[in-house]
């Protein structure tokens, strides 16, 4: 194995835990050569999208279609919508993410699990300037509070992030970072995410859960919803 599979495999193995056995989760290297996308997805890149933009695509793509093998289902067109977000297969759940050494994919069979949420970061501490965009004046007295402000901020950032790419399977609704409040159990890595409006069909006040983890040079945060199907 080499070492930017070792690494991957590491970083895999830090996910596994923040998710149910019925999600399957697969990773590729942007950094590496990902295998092309297929022709479909491809298609909604901007013919002027620069070669790391084109790398993160394609490593995103592939972990999708390898999660789709451990579902048993043969490789599909994941297109990018009218709105940017990933058109997921009829029956399919799921979420997509990048960073420049990192690319994720999380996918479930649509029912029980009815959407996910994944963010990857690079485990750098966010600006502070950036703070009052991102948190609310409760989660900046929290991180106050904190032995290492700036990395959990951008555990907030992230964490927000998962959240959103969840909600939005079905709210479909478009908010800033004020639109949710976090609040943290760092004992158990858990985090629950709370609607400051009304998203339907979530109301003021109902919360996205979900998990965090910090290692390998990553901040992965996840959430999952679940319900009746």
């Amino acid at each position: 194995m080499t070492d930017t599979n070792s690494k991957l495999a590491e970083r895999l193995t830090l996910v596994r835990p923040l998710f149910a056995a019925d999600v399957a989760l697969a990773g590729a290297d942007p950094l590496g050569a990902p295998p092309a996308p297929l022709a479909e997805e491809a298609a909604g890149l901007s013919p002027n999208a620069v070669e790391k933009r084109r790398n993160e695509f394609a490593a995103g793509r592939d972990a999708v279609h390898q999660a789709m093998r451990q579902l048993g289902v043969p490789p599909a067109p994941v297109q990018v919508g009218i709105d940017r977000a990933p058109v997921w297969p009829a029956g399919l759940v799921g979420s997509i993410t990048h960073t420049k050494s990192c690319a994720m994919a999380v996918l479930a069979r649509a029912g029980e699990v009815q959407a996910l949420g994944i963010d990857v970061e690079e485990d750098t501490p966010l600006k502070d300037e950036l703070l009052p965009a991102i948190c609310s004046d409760r989660e900046q007295a929290w991180l106050k509070r904190q032995d290492n402000p700036g990395q959990m901020a951008k555990v907030v950032f992230s964490a927000k992030e998962a959240a959103y790419k969840a909600q939005y399977t079905l709210s479909r609704a478009f908010y800033g970072f004020d639109g949710m409040e976090l609040e943290f159990d760092l004992a158990t890595g858990a985090y629950q995410a709370f609607f400051t409006a009304d998203r339907p069909p979530f109301s003021r006040g109902e919360a996205v859960g979900g998990r965090f983890t910090v290692g390998a040079g990553l901040i992965i945060t996840t959430a999952e919803i679940r319900g009746c199907g």
